[in-house]
């Protein structure tokens, strides 16, 4: 017989993200790492909160929070609660229940600097990956390369005439030609050169774009063809 989609909204559910999570997944075997280093930093924790008021964003989720950004190379905070929403896996490491919605990003901005002052996070960190390398976790054996490619030019607004000056506007060069000799960008070194055009691509403001007769054949961020 052909089953149905069952929309009922479930009232009482038993499922944990403990037993969702495979048992020889690799993060079962960081996370006792992890509790580990934070249950001796407990007394500093303490110390860093007041005994009454309202209840904040446990430390140790928040640090637990930074080591998932780093082995998952989750680029922003924002980023991160985005998925911790939906990610069970982020919810067992946490410890959030399968229903908990987690926390906002803003939530790292404002426990920061209370983090760094008392430089928690710093030894944090630096006893999770010793522990992490007695028990062979990770290795210098091999690494990983960002190959990146980065362009540093001079700014089409920022390149002026040498003989104009810093007005405080953007300059009006009407047509003639930019080189080291005519002209500098003073906004970040007097020896910087002008944009270099390459072939197909062309120059709005601050950003570049190919053109459309190689947009289909280069990469709109690295122009690699």
């Amino acid at each position: 017989m052909r089953g149905t989609t069952n929309l009922q909204v479930t009232m009482l559910s038993t499922l944990t993200s403990d037993s969702l999570i495979p048992a020889d997944h690799p993060i079962r075997r960081i996370k006792p790492v992890v509790e580990a280093v934070l249950a001796d930093l407990e007394p500093e924790f303490d110390a860093m909160y007041a005994a009454t008021g309202r209840h904040s964003v446990p430390p140790e989720q928040l640090l637990k929070a930074t080591v998932l950004m780093a082995l998952y190379s989750i680029r922003s905070e924002r980023q991160f609660c985005e998925r911790l929403r939906y990610d069970l896996l982020f919810k067992f490491f946490l410890d959030l229940n399968v229903d908990a919605e987690g926390f906002d990003h803003s939530t790292f901005s404002k426990n920061r600097e209370r983090l760094l002052k008392q430089e928690i996070a710093d030894r944090f960190f630096a006893v999770v990956v010793k522990q992490a390398h007695l028990r062979r976790y990770i290795s210098g054996e091999h690494f990983s390369v960002d190959g990146t490619l980065l362009e540093a030019w001079a700014s089409h607004k920022s390149f002026r005439p040498k003989d104009d000056g810093d007005k405080g506007v953007p300059p009006a060069w009407d047509g003639t030609r930019r080189s080291t000799t005519t002209g500098s960008d003073g906004a970040t070194r007097p020896t910087s050169r002008p944009p270099t055009l390459r072939r197909g691509w062309l120059a709005r403001g601050t950003r570049w774009r190919p053109s459309s007769a190689t947009r289909g054949t280069c990469s709109w961020r690295t122009g690699v063809r």
